[in-house]
């Protein structure tokens, strides 16, 4: 992460978290995770605790990032710290008499906590993780410009990935080269381990990139993703080497449809699970739902995998700027798998692809 995120929508961010700290009568939040860390002051280094108080915020990191912290922060004091983070945080804290401090327990472990009541006493720790998730998951317009941009790399690179494309090709290699070519478009790297699936593997929706080639008439599934300025893109496209025969092409269109039915589907005030449904039901009109096992999409942005989830009866609504995958899949042992996926904004208007790229291309004879 570059931790260039303009000041001003730093400082917003912070306002709109004190007033839900306000709400749970917390008088300082203790912020341990570094991406919401990065969220909350602009600091991209990888060891940094920020506490915020409904009047003053502190970013606390040791000496190795001083001269980072005070380049990239915004609306926090930098502290530098020759001892441990917590210990430090947590004398801050008492000096100051504090008495109601949130700190994230998704992210704080156990023996930070300990360290934390040792430091504090008589401080009320309240566990208050997903409070800085709450804000994340509406994009400011400074986060939409970047995944949309992380989105405009991936699309670019697949699409000079997919001409060099032909068997004898190694999975790993042609893996290794997505990454380098995101980084030659200005990219921070992969914003997860690029996917390259082919044959009978391609029905491991997980599958690592492998030493195995590329053969002719088998299904290749790519999964890949550039991270700018921290932020995310997620995409899936799937093509097949040769002729494919009948069954692959109705696996395929039957796909297509599938995501293309989810993407109409999403938009502000819809349910996750209404999405997820309507991939499921074009799935299931062709006898293929078994085969789709597991969730049609989620969150992306400064973790890919954040909220909202599009799952099966999931009741949370999307918002206007909410920023989700769409990635139905079929996937059948000893023949392969079909996934189709696109990072998309949520607008009033419906849905936004953020991951330009064809489906209609994917034979290459």
């Amino acid at each position: 992460m570059d931790g260039l995120a303009p000041g001003s929508f730093v400082l917003s961010r912070q306002h709109r978290l004190r007033d839900l700290m306000a709400i749970q009568r917390l008088e300082f939040l203790l912020v341990s995770n570094p991406k919401n860390v990065f969220y909350l002051t602009g600091f991209c280094g990888s060891t940094g605790i920020a506490v915020l108080g409904l009047e003053q915020a502190v970013l606390f990191v040791d000496p190795r990032y001083t001269l980072q912290a005070r380049k990239q922060s915004a609306g926090v004091d930098v502290h530098e710290a020759r001892r441990p983070l917590l210990s430090v945080a947590g004398q801050w804290l008492t000096r100051r008499r504090a008495r109601n401090v949130g700190y994230d327990d998704a992210h704080l472990t156990c023996s930070g906590f300990n360290e934390m009541q040792r430091c504090v006493p008589p401080v009320t720790l309240k566990a208050s993780g997903g409070l800085v998730e709450d804000l994340r998951f509406v994009k400011d317009s400074f986060e939409i410009d970047c995944i949309r941009q992380a989105g405009q790399v991936t699309a670019a690179v697949f699409n000079e990935i997919r001409g060099t494309l032909r068997p004898g090709l190694r999975e790993s290699d042609l893996a290794a080269e997505i990454e380098y070519r995101m980084r030659l478009r200005g990219a921070e790297g992969a914003a997860f381990e690029t996917i390259v699936a082919s044959g009978e593997r391609s029905a491991w929706p997980h599958a690592r990139a492998s030493s195995k080639l590329l053969k002719k008439d088998e299904l290749v599934i790519f999964d890949l993703g550039a991270i700018l300025q921290g932020y995310a893109a997620d995409m899936t496209r799937t093509v097949f080497l040769g002729r494919p025969p009948q069954r692959i092409r109705r696996l395929y269109a039957a796909v297509l449809v599938a995501q293309e039915q989810a993407v109409k589907v999403v938009g502000s005030a819809v349910a996750g699970g209404k999405v997820d449904l309507a991939a499921r039901r074009a799935l299931a009109g062709r006898a293929l739902e078994r085969y789709f096992t597991h969730s049609t999409g989620h969150g992306v942005g400064l973790d890919i995998h954040e909220r909202p989830r599009l799952a099966r009866k999931e009741t949370t609504l999307l918002e206007p700027g909410c920023v989700v995958t769409v990635e139905p899949g079929v996937y059948i042992e000893g023949l392969g798998g079909v996934r189709i996926e696109d990072t998309v904004l949520v607008t009033e208007a419906g849905g936004e692809i953020l991951t330009p790229v064809s489906k209609d291309d994917w034979i290459i004879s």
